[in-house]
């Protein structure tokens, strides 16, 4: 199998697996994406996108546990491809932020979950055209888990369901 190389680091104030939010849209945190020098050339005409998606690894998980009880629904266990979970059999991330700036290979970016020094493995442009399923069902998760979470301040994967992560 394919041995993947990160592309850069996130440098975000979230420092601990407790401190982000469960998901980028519930968050408002700012931070920077750096790019290592050798992908730069790949950032050219990024600017022109408002949002990206970033996938990363889930370098501070510590199981690959095939099942957990995510904080949208914490006193469940559902099969860990049904949540989304940090702890995976591949512990891989993805999240979508809002790109506010690029400077020197480093993008600002809004909307981070990611913990601060979190590697990068790739950065796509988000699509509305491409991006958005419409129709596209949410299986267990209700709109009274979303409400719960909206209504605890959106809560850190540390937050209002006792440690329960996502």
């Amino acid at each position: 199998m394919t041995d993947f190389q990160p592309i850069g680091i996130v440098h975000s104030s979230l420092q601990t697996k407790g401190a982000p939010p469960i998901q980028s849209s519930f968050s408002q945190a700012a931070g920077t994406i750096e790019i290592f020098p050798r992908y730069l050339e790949g950032l050219r005409d990024i600017g022109q996108f408002t949002h990206l998606i970033v996938l990363y690894h889930f370098h501070q998980s510590d199981s690959q546990a095939l099942s957990e009880k995510p904080l949208v629904d914490g006193n469940a266990n559902h099969g860990i491809f049904a949540t989304r979970h940090f702890n995976r059999p591949n512990p891989i991330g993805i999240s979508y932020v809002a790109l506010t700036g690029i400077e020197d290979g480093n993008l600002s970016v809004l909307g981070l979950d990611i913990l601060n020094g979190t590697p990068v493995l790739d950065i796509k442009p988000y699509i509305p055209a491409f991006d958005v399923i419409p129709g596209a069902g949410s299986g267990w998760v209700t709109e009274k888990h979303v409400a719960q979470i909206r209504a605890a301040g959106a809560g850190s994967i540390s937050g209002p369901a006792g440690g329960n992560t996502r």
